[in-house]
């Protein structure tokens, strides 16, 4: 049954919202036992250790960086060749955070989005003035200059803290093969590395207790070493990272070229149309009217020319009338329920609809609307397999709509993409995606391999 006589039989649309994530379960005695056993031989944690390390030697090159930088920057600034020097010291930030993020990609294991590239702008002073402006340069700076003291300051007193617990991990050895003799303030000599005011560890149960202490110290070590990492990484996060307002540039540039490539497209598209199917019949048209003038002026009959040529003007309006429609339907008119009910209707696959619009969205919209519902139509009568579609254009708050697609097909519209664990969507949707970005909008695809396939777009009602 098509277009909107029994609504009744609509199987509810349910959004595919991810099930709340069940509470992990509580590890048993036994598993948090061979955790703290095998973590210090995990890679992870010399992975961190290595991290710390390279941070703590860069955090001493990059207080030299910075003193030297911007004091000799702003001590050259007197005779304005520091201005550049200046300038070409805050681009280098870009260059820290390259190298911060790389360390935190291949050590830490914590792969960070790249912020937008440099913009370039024409001429030295339209050079020097976007260098001083550059935000991420100057969040960088910032990041060396607190990755600096905490780099420095808490990574040396974390691997001071390593240095000592293997020391006494270890310390039965030298105590056993080494000369080590202190003498107390009474003379008497005490076979012993390490005291404690007055009092020595110059006996195997001590020395022994201390190496059961040591060893105990390693096995928790690597926790203390993932919580400083962690700070790095937070840290990173923060200031290495595109801001919300850099993501919704992206987005925006993004969204703005898609929608040149989509006009670029549908103005070809026209362009071969009309240059292949209705120029051509018009010059068939005339030709044929030249043909009958030519007869009607010898005394001929014309009549068989004359009515190819009303043919061909018939099959010529109504070519115009298609790439008028495919521009911008005459149904959306009277609003983009109709428009819905007209596309369902010619559908070769049975479509149920259900529309439900309190307030009449904006022209651009309801073209968007409808061209991706028409499209999402043709993809799921060529490729889905499908002997049911259910339409349904529904209210999601007082500003935005829901526009739902779905099918009984084979589904299998996600392809999996470049990182493991992740997917990506069909060719064909991605350009839909684009469509729904351009107006702040959000495509979202479920779609496992068997089927269904529900594809819902939110769309503001009045646009962006």
């Amino acid at each position: 049954m098509k277009g909107m006589s029994d609504t009744s039989a609509l199987p509810t649309i349910v959004l595919d919202m991810p099930d709340p994530e069940p509470a992990p379960p509580r590890p048993a005695a036994g598993g948090v036992l061979r955790t703290v056993l095998t973590e210090p031989f995990r890679a992870r944690v010399w992975k961190e250790l290595t991290y710390l390390v390279i941070a703590l030697g860069l955090g001493g090159i990059a207080v030299a960086y910075l003193l030297l930088g911007f004091g000799g920057g702003l001590y050259a600034s007197i005779v304005l060749i520091g201005i550049p020097i200046l300038a070409v010291v805050i681009l280098g930030g870009r260059v820290w955070g390259r190298i911060y993020r790389v360390l935190c990609s291949v050590l830490l294991g914590s792969p960070l989005p790249e912020p937008p590239q440099f913009t370039f702008r024409p001429g030295i002073w339209g050079w020097l003035r976007g260098a001083f402006t550059d935000r991420t340069s100057w969040r960088a700076l910032l990041f060396l200059l607190i990755q600096s003291v905490h780099g420095m300051v808490i990574g040396y007193l974390t691997l001071v803290v390593v240095a000592m617990t293997g020391f006494l991990a270890l310390s039965p050895i030298p105590w056993a093969f080494g000369n080590t003799t202190n003498v107390d303030e009474n003379g008497v000599e005490h076979h012993s590395m390490l005291q404690f005011g007055d009092f020595y560890i110059d006996t195997w149960p001590r020395t022994l207790a201390v190496s059961v202490v040591g060893i105990t110290g390693c096995f928790l070590l690597p926790w203390l070493i993932r919580a400083v990492c962690h700070l790095h990484r937070l840290l990173a996060l923060w200031l290495l990272t595109p801001t919300e307002r850099d993501r919704r540039m992206a987005e925006l540039q993004a969204s703005r070229r898609a929608a040149v490539e989509d006009s670029t497209a549908t103005l070809r598209r026209l362009e071969r149309d009309l240059h292949d199917g209705t120029q051509a019949r018009l010059v068939s048209i005339a030709m044929m009217l030249g043909r009958a003038e030519e007869r009607l002026a010898a005394g001929g009959d014309a009549d068989e020319l004359i009515a190819q040529a009303r043919t061909g003007s018939k099959e010529a309006l109504t070519e115009l009338r298609e790439l008028v429609r495919g521009i911008h339907p005459p149904a959306l008119e009277l609003g983009l329920e109709p428009a819905l009910e007209t596309l369902a209707a010619r559908c070769a696959v049975p479509v149920e609809l259900r529309v439900l619009l309190p307030v009449r969205p904006s022209p651009a919209i309801e073209a968007i609307a409808y061209f991706s519902v028409a499209e999402l139509l043709t993809n799921v009568v060529k490729h889905a397999g499908a002997n049911r579609i259910w339409v349904a254009v529904l209210p999601s708050g007082p500003n935005t709509l829901l526009v739902t697609v779905r099918d009984n097909g084979q589904g299998g519209a996600l392809q999996p993409a470049e990182r493991p664990g992740e997917t990506t969507v069909a060719g064909g949707l991605s350009g839909l995606a684009a469509r729904a970005r351009s107006v702040d909008g959000t495509l979202h695809v479920d779609s496992p391999v068997g089927g269904p396939t529900v594809i819902t777009m939110s769309l503001p009602v009045t646009g962006p």
